[in-house]
């Protein structure tokens, strides 16, 4: 399966089994589909003589060329590359065993904030509030390296509601990682997710020192922020916390961060907030479409969806402009590594949620992520007891990037390696069921970003260029 489309003047053609992408002409674009549907050579000749007739550089030979490149380049597997995953797709998950190497660590069932859009409840994740114990935090520390096999790096995500309001936590578990990580020859990754509400000088030292990456909730402009992430008294916190994570961020220096941001039905043109982030002097930057049922008054309609299709065209050329202004941005959902890229195991296997990453409750269940806490029927085990529900397990290990119908002949399976379970589940009622707009909104995401990639090998040859001597 090729896909073919054309954003900011560039003629982009993929082929998605061999992840050649391939930057062409109008001619040779409207050849290539031909071939596609496959039309014989005298056909395509007769049709492109037909539309392109009229111009001086398009005639008999040149059509007769781009054919021979064309097969030139199927030969080598670089275009019209037939699928040969489908039947790697289960085994090669089969192949990782039990091995755990990522958890979720809910230290906090309760947050100081009282977000509209939340999907834990505002941090109670439909029970009761509590805090993780001490006792259950290294366990799950003990239970995660146990179960990592032969993995050296382990990663431990911070995680509420909100972790901070258990920080004292936090730091004894750090502690006890970095005491027993050399003996089991291991090494601990941190991650802190934050709303900033309690953000001093001693969190910024400690997540400094510590984290790896540091995730930081703003929803992006004042009013928009203040309209969703407000306090128990009905107060936006965008105020308290902005200048809080300017300072983070300052003393952060070269290390990994994201502001990370959630748009709704009440801003579509989120643009307008990341490009407030940015100018607020955040670089390095992510904004999530909402996930909740249809009838949230938060939820993105199909109106909503194509001006969020527009407005990834417009990040996207904002930040080839910022770039070529030596101002560049990132953005999460347009990193992509055509070249080293993730290997076939993650293209077809994805997130690993279920088997490979699991979160932990504040009592020491076992879900396969933060997404399914709470549900109960999603309960795997405990940090205790180990993963008792092996049959969910393998339900989740038998999410791949073939695992549904839809997917198969989608054009960006490599990408997405199926999508998100919790978000099918919670859209379709089934973890192999598909998220319709989130579909959509990944498709034009990938397209935003191969053609920045694109834009991105223009400039730099015209750089190489220029800096020639004369």
């Amino acid at each position: 399966m090729l896909h073919q489309f054309i954003l900011n003047g560039y003629h982009i053609c993929l082929d998605p089994c061999s992840g050649s992408i391939h930057e062409v002409d109008d001619v040779a674009y409207d050849i290539i589909a031909l071939v596609d549907q496959g039309k014989d050579p005298a056909f395509i000749l007769q049709e492109i003589l037909s539309r392109y007739g009229h111009r001086e550089d398009v005639n008999r030979e040149e059509i007769l060329q781009c054919l021979e490149d064309i097969e030139r380049l199927r030969k080598a597997g670089k275009l019209f590359t037939e699928d040969r995953f489908s039947a790697l797709a289960g085994r090669l998950k089969e192949k990782s065993g039990n091995v755990v190497k990522a958890l979720c660590l809910h230290v906090a069932h309760t947050c100081n904030l009282n977000c509209s859009y939340c999907f834990a409840s505002q941090g109670r994740f439909h029970g009761e509030r509590a805090l993780m114990s001490p006792e259950v935090g290294r366990r799950a520390l003990d239970f995660l390296i146990e179960n990592s096999g032969t993995r050296r790096h382990l990663e431990v995500d911070f995680f509420g509601g909100e972790p901070l309001m258990n920080f004292p936590l936090i730091r004894e578990l750090v502690a006890y990682a970095r005491s027993i990580e050399k003996q089991h020859g291991k090494e601990f990754r941190f991650t802190l997710t934050t709303n900033g509400m309690l953000i001093d000088q001693e969190v910024i030292d400690f997540a400094n020192r510590e984290m790896s990456n540091v995730v930081l909730s703003l929803d992006g402009r004042k009013e928009i922020h203040d309209a969703l992430r407000v306090d128990y008294q009905g107060r936006g916190s965008y105020d308290r916390i902005v200048p809080l994570f300017q300072e983070l961020v300052r003393q952060r220096g070269n290390r990994q961060y994201y502001m990370r941001g959630t748009f709704t039905h009440q801003n579509p043109d989120f643009t307008k907030d990341l490009f407030h982030m940015a100018d607020l002097g955040f670089t390095e930057l992510s904004m999530e479409p909402v996930v909740c049922p249809e009838d949230d008054p938060a939820a993105l309609t199909d109106e909503d969806i194509e001006i969020v299709k527009k407005e990834y065209e417009i990040l996207a050329m904002d930040m080839l402009r910022r770039q070529a202004e030596g101002h560049p941005i990132t953005f999460y959902h347009y990193m992509i590594d055509l070249e080293a890229g993730p290997c076939i195991y993650k293209r077809l296997s994805g997130c690993g949620s279920g088997t490979e990453y699991m979160a932990v409750t504040p009592w020491g269940d076992l879900y396969p992520c933060h997404q399914f806490v709470g549900d109960e029927k999603y309960r795997l085990g405990s940090v205790f007891e180990g993963v008792t529900n092996t049959e969910l397990r393998e339900s989740f290990r038998a999410c791949n990037a073939y695992a549904r119908e839809e997917c198969r002949d989608c054009w960006a399976r490599l990408y997405c390696s199926g999508g998100c379970a919790a978000n099918a589940y919670h859209a379709s009622g089934d973890i192999r069921g598909i998220y319709r707009k989130g579909c959509e909104l990944f498709r034009k995401r990938m397209e935003c970003a191969i053609m920045m990639k694109v834009a991105q090998s223009h400039m730099q040859s015209r750089k190489e260029e220029e800096s020639q001597p004369s």
